[in-house]
């Protein structure tokens, strides 16, 4: 049985998964999407792939959701669960409008609506923040566990992340994080590209970047320290006689969602070279 949501914000921050199926959500074309991925899988692990899916769901919806979730995998290469996406605006909120026991949950709660707020995420409907990969969790159900548990937690717990995967919530102490995320967890020496195409079809780990799966993305003026820095010391490569980065010509392609930090540290960097002043 389908149905519709008469609930407040709160209420649905509060319930997490629903206990009844809500409709299927529509594909909207007005946002920017991510690409299909690789069809990477075998029919054995595209088995898999679906228990790992359900495994978040009452058996009684398995018979709706399976094949859904099958069809997405198919023609997207992942399972994102569209039909679980919130009908409310996906924003950043002031703090007080979120349910939380500890303000430190009610913090992260709306880092993460930040992180997949549209006019902040590149793929919003696919949880992606930034740099095509860059996922903040992997499926919509992981988005209302995780929201769920930082609503009802304590300062006296810490909700364990892995991969965009809730853990659970573990005894702590009001000193400890309240969350502590994993993300990846590949070795690059003994793993190739495909491997983690095939580990993230199958919904056991993911790609967060540095700051979209720790949901502390900010956008181009988060990374202009770094771009600085790299600016300095391709001019010191450059600079054959210690002369300055005075008559030089910076050009640059973009480069990817972040790519307003550059024309900043060049900025920053004729600052620095002219002592202060330009």
């Amino acid at each position: 049985m389908s149905v519709q949501t008469t609930l407040s914000f709160k209420e649905q921050i509060l319930q997490g998964i629903p206990e009844e199926l809500p409709p299927p959500r529509e594909y909207d074309y007005s946002v920017n999407h991510a690409p299909k991925r690789k069809d990477i899988l075998t029919t054995e692990e595209k088995k898999l792939a679906l228990r790992n899916a359900l495994r978040y769901f009452h058996p009684r919806h398995h018979a709706v959701l399976a094949p859904e979730f099958y069809k997405e995998l198919t023609d997207f290469g992942r399972i994102y669960m569209y039909r679980f996406r919130p009908h409310y605006p996906m924003y950043a909120r002031p703090i007080g409008e979120y349910p939380f026991k500890t303000l430190q949950a009610g913090a992260i709660m709306l880092m993460i609506q930040n992180n997949l707020d549209p006019a902040v995420a590149q793929h919003p409907h696919e949880l992606i923040t930034y740099g095509g990969n860059g996922a903040v969790f992997q499926n919509w159900a992981q988005y209302l566990l995780t929201m769920q548990y930082l609503a009802t937690m304590t300062d006296h717990q810490t909700l364990h992340m892995y991969s965009g995967h809730p853990m659970g919530l573990f005894p702590s102490s009001p000193e400890s994080p309240r969350v502590v995320v994993t993300n990846g967890m590949m070795v690059p020496n003994y793993s190739k590209p495909d491997d983690w195409e095939r580990f993230n079809a199958l919904g056991v780990t993911q790609y967060g970047q540095m700051t979209a799966g720790s949901y502390m993305y900010i956008g181009p003026q988060g990374i202009v320290h770094g771009t600085t820095i790299t600016l300095l010391n391709a001019g010191r490569k450059i600079s054959r006689h210690g002369e300055d980065l005075a008559g030089k010509l910076f050009v640059t392609s973009g480069l990817g969602g972040m790519s307003g930090a550059q024309p900043k540290a060049r900025k920053y960097c004729r600052l620095c070279n002219s002592g202060g002043r330009g």
